[in-house]
């Protein structure tokens, strides 16, 4: 078991990282957080669509992040302060993981279909891995690289056909590869972060930084919007549930059993996403994409247990 880094020695150490606390097979809990997550997340991408309908990306984008921090500033355990060492990496988790996200997949989604973008958030298994070997020059067991590798195929099973008839959304694409990296960067930084303050002081302020960022873009965007009852309860769900109690039972479980292992959810968010797409948006899925759902959730499987 790996212990925490305590914040006097990370000083100055911005990707210093750590492996989780469970380095055998998922538990009861680690499953439960895992199915949660996917769930949420996977719904994330219709609440994001719908909300397009009538709310501009940076309202959409400033709003859900402040909802997020709205929801965990009600538990007196995410009002714990963050030593002033940590403050930093706290900062940079609320940019590239919490406000360029948010305001990316809203401008992705104008673009390019919500299953797509589900799809796309496939890749961040893989881009944490190699983060996590470039950092700790340390490959991930010999069963992670395998069920890695598996569900890389899923994800290009399932992201080719959408992206062969999506026509013109290149952009799109791109601010969505730009957002999974900012969600594995960190996942990177989690571990001793979570393990030291729990996650949801963390997540909290990573949100509050977010907001403060994001604000001016969404008050511009309300000149650009209008009131509907539908996308405004989409937003209220996306941020209180999708951004605030998802992103902190995310990072609990990747203090749990580690970067690796605990990114996996980005494996299952695609399944969500694909069948939630076709029943509420009329998108349409291909027999390749079943059987990159077999994948992908059979790569799952293999990354979540005892590395070999």
């Amino acid at each position: 078991m790996s212990n925490p880094i305590p914040p006097s020695s990370r000083a100055g150490r911005l990707l210093a990282t750590n492996e989780g606390t469970n380095r055998e097979d998922y538990a009861p809990l680690d499953w439960t957080l895992l199915g949660s997550i996917s769930l949420i997340w996977g719904a994330s991408f219709l609440f994001i669509a719908v909300g397009l309908d009538s709310l501009a990306p940076g309202v959409i984008a400033s709003a859900r992040v402040m909802l997020g921090a709205g929801a965990l500033l009600l538990f007196p355990a995410a009002r714990r302060a963050i030593a002033s060492v940590d403050r930093g990496r706290v900062i940079i988790i609320g940019v590239v993981s919490q406000a360029a996200p948010a305001l990316l997949f809203a401008l992705a989604e104008q673009r390019i279909e919500s299953a797509l973008a589900g799809m796309l958030v496939s890749a961040t298994p893989i881009l944490t891995a190699l983060l996590m070997t470039a950092i700790t020059r340390r490959l991930p067991g010999k069963r992670q690289r395998f069920g890695l590798l598996v569900g890389f195929a899923g994800v290009v099973a399932l992201t080719l056909p959408s992206i062969a008839d999506a026509g013109g959304s290149a952009l799109g694409v791109f601010y969505v590869v730009v957002a999974i990296s900012g969600y594995s960067f960190a996942n990177v930084l989690y571990p001793p972060l979570q393990q030291t303050y729990g996650a949801l002081p963390v997540i909290m302020w990573a949100l509050v930084a977010a907001s403060v960022l994001l604000l001016p873009l969404g008050v511009l965007g309300l000149g650009d919007s209008s009131f509907e009852w539908g996308p405004v309860l989409a937003v209220l769900t996306l941020g209180v549930v999708g951004t605030g109690l998802a992103r902190a039972m995310h990072m609990t479980l990747i203090g749990r059993v580690g970067p690796n292992r605990g990114a996996i959810a980005g494996y299952s968010i695609p399944v969500i996403a694909l069948i939630l797409g076709v029943v509420f948006r009329d998108e349409t899925v291909k027999l390749i994409q079943v059987g990159g759902v077999v994948l992908v959730l059979l790569g799952s499987y293999l990354v979540s247990r005892k590395e070999l």
